[in-house]
């Protein structure tokens, strides 16, 4: 069959994140469509013929998607949605659908499976929606398609079907390895040039999955109690390799929730970056109780240069009710093994999760003013469909009134706690930094930091000047 990939246009000009673990719009990242070139990558080895268009990217409107599918006769469109950006992505569908109403269209998007009949309903135009293990359930649909087989025989599948009832294939198997699938099809992409992440320094920039999903319970998180599937160090560097040939790529965010769930491959990978000579530098996203001091100088030497923690609150109490599974000395001590290593440390925290009160939030800030990350990120909580989270917030009515998928944003209260209000959980976050970027010895740190590692001066600036541009003309209400 002959299959069009569509990440599609941005949404009011911003870019927009459409990956399983992280669907949001954001301003200052542009990333390219991983998923959608690993779909691309099987169907070609199952003998379809696959292009790909990432509107997203390359800031294309609905007007150039249009015309891109008039000018050429394809069989399915498959694209990917998130559920604040739900009206503006299904657009594809329905424009497909009057170019010729034979194309199959399929959509994806992990965080809705919930409320799949409702996203079916209110998007008429996707024949089929898919939410988990695309990379093996869309060509499994698309394959019995082609041989007009049945869609039910297909786990993984949600759709309508003639009389308008709603059909579920179930669940779909998580028996699969990455090794029995081909390497991301990136030469479906014309270029690396939009790509870039915080800044548009380090190009030509790529994501990389060295998993996929994560077995700890966090109860806010939509990937949580998920299996961990990773990649062999073999494959990762296969990868690596093959961005590099193909687009000269400089810089690599490992994408995947936990790098260094298996420290042993982390320094694999680290060790092959080195021994090769592929001059990339790399961050990576991790949890604070799965690295030490030790294994922070073995990634630094083999380029990495910055991770994210999830640190969410400098309070046990909430971490214990959060179930995040560690201790707050373990987060400390986490920043400054990274720190001490070179390794830029990128923190985020939550506000607002359950138990939240001005003492918690006190010591999350007290935490911050102790440990001083190279950056930060302060989110309110988001009840997301699926998670634990959103079912204590709806058992508590907690979440405001007006609410529903398509406007939850962590940049803007939508969920209080028993003690604080959406207007204070508003105000806290502003004030959480208000404290970081009014602070004289985090922008010493820094200032030390760029001093010692010069070829972060363009980084630095550029990132300086986001923090200006975002605190002083939107009130950090454009984080994301």
């Amino acid at each position: 069959m002959k299959v069009l990939l569509v990440n599609p246009p941005r949404f009011n000009g911003i870019p927009v994140i459409r990956e399983d673990r992280c669907e949001i719009t954001e301003r200052y990242s542009v990333l390219p469509p991983y998923s959608l070139l690993q779909i691309g990558a099987v169907l070609r080895r199952d003998g379809h013929l696959v292009d790909l268009v990432d509107a997203n990217g390359f800031n294309l409107d609905y007007a150039y998607l249009y015309e891109y599918l008039l000018s050429k006769s394809f069989d399915v469109v498959i694209f990917r949605f998130t559920p604040t950006t739900f009206d503006n992505d299904v657009r594809i569908a329905s424009m497909a659908k009057r170019i010729d109403p034979r194309i199959y269209t399929i959509g994806i998007c992990w965080t809705l499976e919930d409320f799949a009949e409702q996203v079916l309903r209110e998007a008429p135009f996707m024949d089929f929606y898919v939410a988990k293990e695309s990379e093996i359930v869309v060509p499994n649909l698309i394959n019995a398609l082609e041989n007009e087989e049945e869609p039910k025989a297909v786990d993984g599948v949600a759709y309508l079907d003639d009389d308008g009832d709603y059909i579920y294939t179930g669940k779909p198997s998580t028996n699969w390895e990455w090794e029995s699938l081909s390497i991301p099809a990136f030469d479906l992409l014309p270029s690396l040039k939009p790509y870039y992440i915080n800044t548009p320094h380090g190009k030509p920039f790529s994501i990389v999955y060295a998993s996929k999903g994560c077995p700890y319970q966090c109860i806010f998180c939509t990937v949580a109690r998920t299996k961990w599937r990773p990649k062999s160090a073999e494959r990762i560097i296969e990868e690596l390799m093959c961005l590099k040939k193909h687009f000269g790529v400089r810089l690599v965010s490992f994408f995947d929730e936990t790098f260094t769930l298996d420290a042993s491959r982390a320094e694999r990978v680290a060790s092959a970056i080195s021994s090769k000579g592929l001059s990339i530098k790399w961050y990576c996203n991790t949890r604070v109780d799965l690295v030490d001091n030790g294994l922070w100088r073995t990634l630094y030497e083999g380029g990495c240069r910055g991770t994210s923690y999830g640190v969410e609150s400098g309070s046990q109490k909430i971490l214990d009710f959060a179930k995040k599974g560690f201790t707050v000395e373990q987060a400390e001590k986490a920043i400054k093994w990274a720190k001490d290593a070179g390794v830029k440390v990128y923190c985020s925290f939550i506000f607002g999760l359950p138990g939240e009160n001005w003492q918690t939030i006190l010591e999350t800030l007290n935490f911050v003013k102790r440990t001083l990350p190279t950056g930060v990120q302060f989110n309110v909580a988001v009840p997301y469909p699926g998670t634990e989270l959103y079912r204590i917030a709806e058992e508590k009515d907690w979440i405001k009134p007006t609410i529903n998928w398509r406007n939850m944003y962590q940049h803007e209260a939508v969920m209080r706690t028993d003690e604080l209000s959406y207007e204070d959980l508003n105000r806290i976050r502003l004030m959480a930094y208000r404290l970081i970027y009014f602070n004289a010895k985090w922008w010493m740190q820094n200032i030390s930091h760029v001093m010692k590692h010069p070829d972060d001066f363009t980084l630095a600036t550029r990132y300086v000047l986001k923090i200006v541009r975002n605190y002083l003309k939107n009130k950090m209400t454009h984080a994301h």
